[in-house]
């Protein structure tokens, strides 16, 4: 108990006998110092007293599929930092292959009486994906904020970039520098930011074969796989679903003997971190990730508040970033 009452009088900057005090429910403490306890005896792990658990905790689990992909660590900063601003507590929960998965957080986060909880690339993307874990927060009525396109019917207010006009940006940028035979190296079937992004391009173009169309997960390597199918027909311009997708797609290109950009544009999405200091500097399509994250966190926050907020979708405009990884489609 001894080691318990300093470890939390040490992380929160006060003294014992003011963490034994908020532990026995004894008056004298201000409020905020007595969330600072309770938020670090759930960051510690330590159980809160019987008489406390009722309350929800000021924490805010933040849950992200992989921190490989660097868009997810610049998510992770705005969401934190402006969690913090409030007095907020972000955990953050990232998924590992054949590891802790999303509904075995969403439990951890529940036994931790969290006061909500944003998911940024999550399985509600998905829609052959197991969802029951979202029901169940629904259910308990915990604030739930979702980042980017999700499945029908979750309810949740979702804070997206718009899909549609990404790939519009990109497809026009592309036909501008002469692009005929255009492809897109997209995520799964099932992913909804990705079907948003081929029914945008089927828009601008109806006779798009589903041969320039290709699949994968996102990664490098899945890009790299799909770009040289691409390559396979032909296509002299490639968007992709995502930054590491992109430079996968570069790499294909570089293993034909295809120079990128003479005889091969490619463009990415998101502009995360070093796009600009790739070789060549991609040209991608930037996602606002700093008024997306703080506008996931404002809706958050007005739930936690007891404010009702509609599950509405908010859509955020993308803007294209022309860099060195396209440039006038090649002759003949």
């Amino acid at each position: 108990m001894t080691r318990r009452l300093a470890q939390v009088a040490k992380k929160v900057g006060v003294s014992e006998a003011t963490v034994s005090r908020v532990l026995n429910g004894k008056p004298g403490v201000s409020d905020s110092t007595r969330q600072a306890v309770l938020s670090a005896l759930d960051v510690l792990g330590y159980e809160r007293p019987t008489q406390l658990r009722g309350e929800r905790a000021r924490l805010v689990g933040l849950v992200l599929p992989e921190l490989q992909n660097p868009i997810f660590p610049a998510f992770a900063e705005v969401i934190g930092g402006a969690l913090a601003q409030l007095g907020l507590t972000p955990v953050l929960c990232t998924q590992t292959k054949g590891g802790v998965s999303e509904a075995d957080y969403v439990e951890l986060l529940l036994q931790q009486q969290v006061s909500g909880v944003v998911f940024a690339g999550g399985l509600y993307a998905q829609a052959d994906a197991p969802h029951d874990h979202y029901r169940e927060l629904a259910d308990r009525n915990i604030p739930v904020v979702l980042v980017n396109a999700a499945i029908e019917h979750l309810g949740f207010p979702c804070v997206s970039c718009d899909d549609a006009v990404a790939v519009e940006q990109a497809w026009r940028h592309l036909a501008s520098l002469g692009h005929e035979r255009i492809g897109l190296v997209l995520g799964p079937g099932d992913h909804m930011p990705s079907g948003r992004k081929l029914a945008a391009a089927r828009a601008l173009a109806p006779d798009l074969p589903d041969e320039r169309v290709a699949r994968a997960m996102f990664s490098l390597e899945g890009g790299q796989a799909a770009a040289t199918r691409l390559l396979d027909q032909g296509v002299t311009g490639i968007i992709c679903a995502s930054d590491p997708l992109a430079l996968g797609a570069v790499r294909a290109a570089r293993r034909r003997g295809l120079g990128v950009p003479g005889e091969v544009s490619v463009v990415g999405y998101d502009d995360s971190a070093f796009m600009n200091c790739t070789e060549p500097p991609l040209t991608t399509v930037r996602q606002p990730i700093e008024a997306m994250g703080r506008a996931a966190v404002e809706l958050l926050n007005a739930q936690i508040g007891g404010s009702s907020v509609t599950p509405e979708e908010l859509l955020f405009e993308p803007e294209l970033v022309v860099r060195g990884s396209t440039a006038q489609a090649p002759r003949g």
